[in-house]
């Protein structure tokens, strides 16, 4: 009689954590490495919906990808042409902004979630939360977002793809993302949601660590761990390779 009750306790936490789907994500390359040839590369972003008892209802769930590099503060100046001359007339500072981002959906987002949840989870380029530096009045806050946008898009930084999603069976997805040579380093993450009527089923991330190798690397590190030095070695290469050219145009004359 003892055990009925222990049994029923222990089998009532199983039964409820079973009637939610769940995600198995993955990606192709956990380390991308930038050396002197590299010219961009293209990450498969892959994986599973285990749906309970392994049945995929008639009408499946849809998918988001996002991956998303380290935040780091940026400057944005604006360029007016003055007297014909193109100066810096504006500027203003973001304190936090990705310095990658790039989504993509099985459908388009606004027919996936409504705005307030897409603001919550930052899904899409005009959902982000770039934290500008304050002190602006909106409309200028909302001329330097939408100009930060159209850099990093133009840069390949930043990408919206509301169809970059294939999915097989209701089960099986992916999507490739796209890394530009100029990327960022540092690491990144990848997140996957699965959403159903507006409302976000299950989430999973995965971090992908991009840095640079070889000469590369040997550089990098120099320069953050002795910059007076490594400041010292680029003017003098410069000053050396000046002094170069105009020694070789001086024997050619």
């Amino acid at each position: 009689m003892k055990r009925g009750p222990l049994l029923l306790l222990v089998a009532l936490p199983l039964l409820g954590a079973a009637t939610k789907p769940e995600l198995v994500p993955d990606v192709s390359a956990r380390e991308v490495e930038i050396r002197y040839s590299f010219t961009g590369a293209q990450l498969l972003l892959f994986g599973a919906v285990l749906y309970p008892g392994g049945r995929v209802p008639e009408k499946p769930a849809d998918v988001v990808v996002v991956l998303r590099g380290p935040d780091q503060p940026i400057l944005i100046r604006e360029k007016q042409k003055v007297a014909g001359i193109w100066m810096n007339t504006d500027q203003s500072r973001f304190r936090s902004a990705p310095s990658f981002y790039s989504v993509a959906s099985s459908r388009p987002l606004r027919e996936l979630v409504d705005d307030r949840t897409a603001s919550i989870y930052e899904l899409g380029l005009r959902n982000l939360q770039l934290s500008p530096g304050g002190g602006a009045l909106p409309g200028r806050e909302r001329h330097f977002e939408a100009g930060l946008l159209d850099l990093r898009t133009r840069q390949g930084l930043y990408a919206e793809n509301p169809h970059g999603i294939e999915v097989n069976n209701g089960v099986l997805y992916r999507a490739v993302i796209t890394i530009p040579s100029q990327v960022p380093v540092g690491t990144y993450t990848a997140e996957t949601f699965l959403i159903e009527d507006g409302r976000v089923l299950a989430a999973a991330t995965r971090d992908v660590k991009i840095g640079k190798s070889g000469f590369e690397r040997y550089v990098a590190l120099v320069a953050r761990r002795h910059a007076f030095f490594y400041g010292l070695a680029a003017v003098l290469l410069s000053l050396g390779l000046g002094w170069a050219a105009a020694a070789a145009f001086r024997r050619r004359g």
